[in-house]
């Protein structure tokens, strides 16, 4: 994926999971979903597992499979369907991506300089903080124009 293509994916990502950022609605209960979803509508185990077509037990080990956050996408969706409910499926970044990736850029740009730094200062080339600075912006500008995988390297 091209950088000018990868930010705009970033700015269309962050448009629409922004707003579920802060929700502590979504957050999935402490005995999961569909168990919460089941006791409301007052299901037992047996009749959930009928509409599965699995059997009581199924449903109790389903449960706290989900519980622990060890359930398959392919179980939860089912149980939900079985529910009448609809899964929702998201990965929701704690800070905008644009954020992410900047903070990023900015490590890296940190990381290479202070490198820098080391051997000039070995050779008696010490540079002020003035430019020191406007390295640091330099390089994270750049960096952020690429925006590639190299930003995710460990170990520079």
């Amino acid at each position: 994926m091209r950088s000018e293509d990868r930010a705009t994916a970033r700015r269309k990502l962050d448009t629409r999971l922004n707003p579920l950022r802060d929700s502590e609605s979504l957050l999935r209960p402490p005995r999961g979903w569909v168990k919460a979803i089941r006791e409301a509508l007052g299901m037992t185990t047996a009749q959930l597992g009928r509409r599965l077509g699995v059997s009581q037990p199924r449903i109790v080990a389903l449960e706290k499979a989900e519980a622990r956050g060890a359930i398959t996408l392919e179980s939860l969706e089912k149980a939900a369907h079985a529910l009448d409910c609809r899964l929702v499926y998201a990965l929701v970044p704690r800070q905008p991506l644009e954020e992410t990736i900047k903070e990023r850029a900015a490590h890296k740009a940190r990381q290479r300089l202070a490198s820098t730094r080391h051997s000039m200062a070995l050779e008696a080339q010490r540079v002020d903080a003035a430019d020191e600075d406007a390295q640091l912006k330099g390089l994270v500008d750049r960096m952020l124009q690429k925006a590639g995988s190299e930003l995710w390297e460990e170990g520079e």
